[in-house]
């Protein structure tokens, strides 16, 4: 079993999972409008200072879809040789233009590292808006992906090829290849009817 993945693995990975298969054969898109991106900022407390309080305008949610575009098109780099989730494939960034939209964002909120050291537990450092500045989401998230690109747990990253899945996840002992036990059922579901059609 592996370490629990760190603040930047989570959000990294959360934002790129706002991608999700609807459970009809398409994609469901959770931040397919402001309202969606109010929610999805709701659900991940500490993301933004007063982030209880966020409401997202169009110009968040363009900020932040795009982003999201450049985490999954180098998502899907960092999972070579395997290929991309299939809600990609199709409409992949180029890597450069991804690097350069995520190195962007980030920038728009100037951070500080801020060291940490409590009990016994070793030094954390993390980073911080400089002082005076105010933190923008895209940037947050900007940085959070930076971080899990940059980090251990890039390793670790897959993209579900079951059927119907288009998600990212980080793979937790060496047998896995699903990001979730439906997903493993769905797919043998499939191999079983594909070697009985072709013996048929």
């Amino acid at each position: 079993m592996q370490d629990s993945p760190g603040r930047d693995t989570r959000i990294a990975l959360g934002l790129a999972l706002t991608l999700r298969h609807d459970g009809h054969g398409s994609v469901a898109d959770d931040l397919a409008d402001p309202a969606g991106l109010t929610a999805w900022v709701t659900d991940h407390p500490g993301l933004v200072p007063d982030g209880e309080g966020f409401t997202a305008d169009a110009a968040a949610l363009a900020a932040v879809r795009d982003v999201r575009a450049a985490a999954r098109a180098l998502f899907a780099r960092a999972v070579r040789p395997g290929e991309p989730s299939p809600a990609d494939a199709a409409r992949l960034l180029p890597v450069p233009e991804a690097v350069r939209r995520l190195n962007e964002a980030a920038a728009i909120t100037p951070t500080v590292p801020v060291l940490a050291w409590t009990g016994t537990a070793a030094p954390v450092v993390r980073a911080a808006p400089a002082e005076g500045a105010r933190t923008d989401l895209a940037a947050a998230l900007g940085q959070a992906v930076i971080g899990f690109l940059a980090g251990p747990d890039r390793q670790r990253l897959r993209a579900c090829h079951a059927p119907r899945c288009v998600r990212y996840f980080l793979k937790e002992h060496p047998r896995q290849q699903w990001c979730k036990p439906s997903c493993g059922n769905r797919a043998r579901v499939a191999r079983h009817q594909e070697r009985h059609r072709r013996t048929a």
